[in-house]
């Protein structure tokens, strides 16, 4: 660490994580929790490394680590969770970038099974953080429509003849996939130490898919499963009522959450924050049959977040009434996810696909640029390189930019966006093809 102070590499390190794709506001519940978790040398070097997806050379370049050394740090920071490590099929070679705060370290500190951590003090550290409500503001309260996650609804909950595509499919998205696994659900994990959890839903209810999986099981935070077993999951969440939450891309679908709302902080983030961004909404929004609805409320007492209301223009909830009155969506705060459906017994509620906008990413490059586009922050991740005195005014140049009206109105434009998005794919090296990891872009300079 040099001449640096234990106090300053945390402060770095605070910086660095606050600068990705997902932001993350100081706070003293946050800095105990960083130094709970990283020692001082892993602070200091996840704080000097290149903000993307590197190879273990050019993370050597940077940080003036010999490549021996750094290898050992790497595998111990990716085993905890805390760094990210991809494996390119075709070479063998390893590729390194430091974990979000989400989907990355809260979700794999609390995945962690075993005695080795203190899981009731970093609960509290995470509640104490995601309840002063920092994060959820700087991620989601200027309106951003892009997040990590997005509803995907239930399957056979839909109207005959609606339009469903594969990326809107539960069942087709998990027939796509070669590898599954499932963890302890760390939002659970969290509200079992911190309180607040009612639900009886089983810890272990986290799944994931592919090179997700693949990192998952191979840093022990999660076991393997058998695609049947995947299936048997996503019924049983559909049996109780949870949310299903997809990683929020068109293909390559990295993961599928079981959402509670008494637990899931994204879910969360809708009732208990007024952020209906917190779950980017799916296409789809239910319909009633009102000749078939008895007004019995059982969708209204189903819906996870509170978007039904047992009114109408009618006048106020009658189960006994002529004609029934049915429940009223508040189209604002409803994700589409379909829990209203699998609890009406009579078949009167369907999924519709609805006139409500939603960007989908088409993978995890565009959601990481889009999200940071958003956020202040894609100026990071064209210059990477936080030792670089000459990228460093490089970024401060780029970010004043991106934060003029004329070019934000500019890229909230589908076309000028895509455009964007396929000139920046081009200079950052992205290829579906060579790169180790799809969901990454990469550079090598």
């Amino acid at each position: 660490m040099g001449h640096h102070s234990a106090k300053d590499v945390y402060r770095q390190l605070t910086k660095k994580l606050d600068g990705a794709a997902v932001r993350l506001p100081d706070h003293s519940a946050l800095r105990q929790l960083l130094t709970e978790l990283y020692s001082p040398e892993q602070a200091d070097l996840v704080a000097r490394m290149p903000f993307t997806m590197s190879s273990l050379s050019r993370i050597a370049e940077v940080t003036g680590i010999d490549a021996f050394s750094l290898a050992d740090q790497l595998s111990n920071l990716a085993h905890k969770g805390l760094v990210l490590d991809v494996v390119k099929e075709s070479t063998g070679e390893r590729f390194y970038m430091p974990s979000p705060f989400v989907i990355g370290i809260f979700e794999f500190t609390l995945m962690r099974s075993g005695p080795q951590a203190d899981h009731a003090y970093r609960s509290q550290l995470f509640h104490e953080y995601l309840e002063s409500g920092l994060f959820h503001h700087a991620n989601l309260g200027n309106g951003q429509q892009v997040f990590v996650a997005r509803a995907i609804a239930h399957g056979d909950t839909f109207a005959p003849s609606t339009e469903i595509l594969t990326a809107d499919s539960v069942d087709a998205i998990v027939a796509e996939a070669a590898q599954f696994c499932v963890g302890v659900c760390s939002c659970r994990h969290e509200h079992e130490h911190a309180g607040g959890r009612s639900c009886k839903t089983p810890l272990e209810t986290c799944t994931a898919m592919g090179t997700s999986a693949e990192y998952l099981v191979r840093n022990q935070l999660a076991r393997s499963i058998s695609r049947s077993e995947m299936l048997d999951i996503v019924s049983r969440s559909r049996d109780g009522g949870l949310v299903l939450s997809a990683d929020n891309v068109k293909s390559e679908v990295g993961f599928i959450c079981h959402c509670c709302s008494c637990c899931c902080n994204l879910v969360r983030g809708i009732t208990e924050w007024g952020y209906p961004n917190a779950i980017v909404t799916s296409p789809f929004t239910p319909a009633w049959d009102e000749e078939k609805c008895n007004g019995c409320g059982r969708c209204v007492k189903a819906c996870p977040i509170g978007a039904l209301s047992p009114q109408n223009a009618k006048g106020a909830f009658e189960p006994d009434s002529t004609p029934p009155c049915a429940p009223t969506v508040d189209a604002a705060r409803c994700i589409g996810c379909g829990v209203c459906v699998t609890r009406c017994s009579r078949a009167a509620v369907r999924l519709k696909r609805g006139k409500r906008r939603r960007i989908l990413p088409e993978n995890s490059f565009e959601r990481v640029i889009l999200q940071c586009l958003e956020r202040g922050t894609l100026q990071n991740l064209i210059f990477d390189n936080p030792q670089s005195l000459t990228q460093r005014p490089m970024r401060a140049l780029l970010g004043g930019l991106l934060r003029l009206p004329l070019v934000q109105r500019s890229l909230a434009s589908d076309a000028l966006r895509s455009t964007f998005l396929r000139g920046l794919a081009v200079l950052s090296g992205y290829d579906a093809k060579t790169l180790p990891d799809s969901r990454t872009p990469s550079r090598n300079h």
